[in-house]
């Protein structure tokens, strides 16, 4: 079999995997360096790939196998850091593992805009779908839209797929008790969109720790993700009359605007109110003063994401499987322990 096999014009996976007596998965996991193989095979399918002179060609590949190579992902809110930077990573993991992949920005979470982003992607031989869907209460949309593709699910709750995201709940956690434990009593919020999950979920939690440390919260603002929606959020609450020594904001860049707006009423941060971002995008270092923030690994969601997504394709069990990420607390100029 070897010998006759070494006369033809082009070895395929398939040649590997019948020499080596193993599946065809087995030897994609080999080649994509998968940790799910034994050493022993791991070795056995090396040197079978090394006697043939095999060399790893994704469109031959799916010519042999019949199946597609290209993974379609989907993104709302892809204009925002956190899924610009994401979506970044996952295409990075994807072309250094040889897989192509199509991507569909869509601005609502109808199943109208859902299905002309797939009817796009459809134009090419999807093997699997990334959905990266911030928003809450889509489910349904979800489920119709990826009943017959294997799917992992980011920055969302899960519906059935494997699915990666941070926990938001312990990041806004972080956010409230790094002002309490600095001595803040009267902390109020600029949350962003709450029909976002992501916010919806950091405005609970921030409810929620500011409940179990005996404190009154709020008021609470909510506002669009951007600068220009930080400021003026940030006037609304100012024009309360409320007395505050801490502001807990949804993202960095609604951080900026409301410093800004903290600044014309002539209130110093940290010195008369400290404030606590979320993201840690790379300018939130060089802010005025520099901002305390939570650091979101929008590039390690990536990787995890397109990780996932090569395991379906390769017949790991998955199924079920879901990835929490953890925020992180960076303590910078823009808070400090209160002084009545």
């Amino acid at each position: 079999m070897r010998d006759k096999l070494l006369g033809k014009k082009a070895i395929t996976l398939n040649d590997v995997a019948k020499i080596s007596q193993v599946s065809h998965q087995t030897v994609s996991r080999v080649i994509n360096n998968s940790p799910h193989v034994s050493p022993a095979t791991r070795k056995k399918v090396l040197k079978v790939i090394e006697d043939l002179g095999y060399r790893p060609n994704r469109i031959a590949q799916q010519l042999v196998t019949g199946k597609g190579t290209t993974v379609g992902i989907i993104g709302l809110g892809s204009g925002y850091y956190g899924p610009s930077q994401m979506i970044s990573s996952i295409e990075k993991a994807l072309r250094e593992r040889d897989y192509g992949y199509v991507f569909a920005s869509i601005e609502s979470p109808s199943l109208a805009a859902m299905a002309e982003a797939m009817a796009l992607l459809e134009r090419h031989p999807i093997a699997a779908l990334i959905l990266i869907n911030p928003l809450l209460d889509n489910s349904e949309n979800l489920q119709q839209l990826t009943q017959n593709l294997p799917c992992v699910m980011v920055d969302t709750r899960s519906s059935g797929h494997p699915s990666v995201s941070f926990d938001q709940a312990y990041g806004s956690r972080l956010a409230t008790e790094h002002l309490i434990h600095l001595g803040h009593r009267h902390i109020c919020e600029i949350s962003g969109p709450l029909h976002w999950y992501d916010a919806f979920e950091r405005h609970q939690a921030w409810l929620t720790t500011m409940k179990e440390a005996g404190l009154e919260a709020g008021p609470s603002f909510a506002s669009d993700w951007s600068a220009q929606g930080g400021y003026e959020s940030a006037l609304k609450l100012l024009k309360t009359k409320i007395n505050f020594s801490g502001l807990v904001v949804g993202n960095d860049q609604m951080a900026l605007g409301a410093m800004r707006a903290l600044d014309e009423a002539g209130l110093r941060v940290p010195e008369d109110i400290s404030v606590i971002g979320f993201d840690d995008v790379p300018e939130a270092a060089y802010f005025k003063p520099p901002l305390t923030t939570i650091r979101q690994d929008f590039s390690l969601l990536g990787q995890k994401s397109a990780g996932l997504v090569l395991e379906l394709l390769e017949g790991e069990n998955v199924e079920r499987e879901s990835y929490l990420i953890y925020p992180e607390l960076r303590v910078r100029s823009s808070t400090a322990p209160h002084k009545p």
